[in-house]
């Protein structure tokens, strides 16, 4: 069956049509002169609503935290993160590559990094050890499953770095589903930052970019790196275009997204062989495991691989785990189409044990 049911991410999502008619009328120019109105606009409409002097239309979210961290950052130091976190994992080692720095990954329950967790991390220049050069947050915690940092403990690491000189810098991909989960607004949530990125091409709907918001000067020299990176884009608003449709209205209809994830995570936490914690689903991520009890439980790659012959999609991230995401092209009758569909098979596969392996 052709997949119709795409759990996979929220990077997945189709331009509406109107970013298409967007995208055909844009108007354009050469953006590596700084010639192209519209994402001219973008940047100007990102700096306002995070309340920043500037910002830099990147076409991804690790060229967006990759230049940060090089902004921030001399070689030969240390990036504190969390164990998970998107720029330890998931790219391509560059904070060596690019940077030229090594990465001190901290765990901390549910992904959420508290000042508690950072400082014995935290080392000055010496004779045998490699100084720390910057503080890195993600909000929501991908793979912790979506979960939220509360303002509260980011205020608390914001003070703390700023007495010891230390710059933060936000990985926010999902930093709008954050917002909406604790019901503040980007800006009071960001605001302690030295940098942010946030993606347009996640939860907000657009089909490609992502955000870099600084200070001016800051973003003065981002974008030579961007250069660098190969991130000049030339006639890029008719991307543009669609990312900001994607930042003004996306934002409003992420609460649907969130009650979707629930609806799959609690359908989850009745099936034998699931394991799942229902409190940390705070957004549109869903991660859980099978157990392998009973005996001959499904792996998750095998659950996937059923999951896809019935035309829904999702990822392993482990062995035994399994992440689906919610976003705008999934709506609640496929999220409770594919709750059936996972009851279906888990239930199959206990009762059947020795066909599931």
């Amino acid at each position: 069956m052709a997949a119709h049911i795409d759990l996979r991410s929220d990077t997945v999502t189709r331009p509406t049509p109107e970013m298409r008619a967007a995208m055909a009328a844009a108007e354009v120019g050469d953006d590596v002169y700084g010639e192209d109105p519209t994402v001219n606009l973008l940047e100007k409409r990102a700096a306002e609503i995070f309340g920043r002097e500037a910002a830099l239309f990147v076409p991804s979210g690790t060229m967006g935290n990759e230049i940060a961290i090089r902004l921030h950052t001399r070689p030969g130091q240390e990036v504190i993160c969390e164990s998970r976190a998107h720029i330890f994992d998931w790219e391509m080692a560059s904070v060596a590559l690019f940077s030229g720095c090594l990465i001190r990954p901290v765990a901390a329950p549910r992904g959420i990094l508290a000042w508690k967790h950072i400082e014995p991390a935290i080392f000055k220049r010496g004779p045998h050890r490699a100084p720390t050069g910057l503080i890195e947050m993600e909000n929501t915690a991908n793979l912790a499953g979506g979960s939220v940092t509360p303002l509260a403990v980011t205020e608390e690491i914001w003070a703390n770095a700023k007495e010891r000189n230390l710059p933060v810098h936000l990985d926010g991909a999902r930093i709008f589903n954050a917002a909406t989960a604790l019901g503040t607004d980007v800006k009071t949530l960001t605001r302690g930052f030295d940098t942010v990125m946030f993606c347009l091409s996640k939860g907000l709907g657009a089909p490609v970019g992502s955000m870099l918001t600084g200070s001016a000067e800051l973003m003065d020299q981002a974008r030579l790196y961007r250069k660098a990176l190969g991130g000049g884009m030339r006639q890029a608003g008719v991307l543009a275009a669609a990312g900001l449709i994607a930042l003004e209205q996306g934002p409003k209809r992420l609460h649907e997204d969130h009650a979707n994830a629930r609806l799959l995570a609690e359908a989850l936490s009745q099936m034998e062989g699931v394991a799942i914690d229902l409190d940390a689903v705070e957004t549109n991520i869903v991660i859980f495991r099978m157990t392998g009890a009973p005996t001959g439980m499904l792996s998750a790659a095998e659950l996937v691989a059923r999951l896809k012959e019935r035309g829904i999609l999702g990822s392993t991230v482990g062995p035994d785990s399994i992440r689906l995401v919610t976003h705008r092209d999934v709506s609640r009758g496929d999220c409770v189409a594919a709750a059936e569909a996972l009851t279906e098979i888990v239930e199959s596969a206990a009762a059947h044990p020795t066909h599931a392996a």
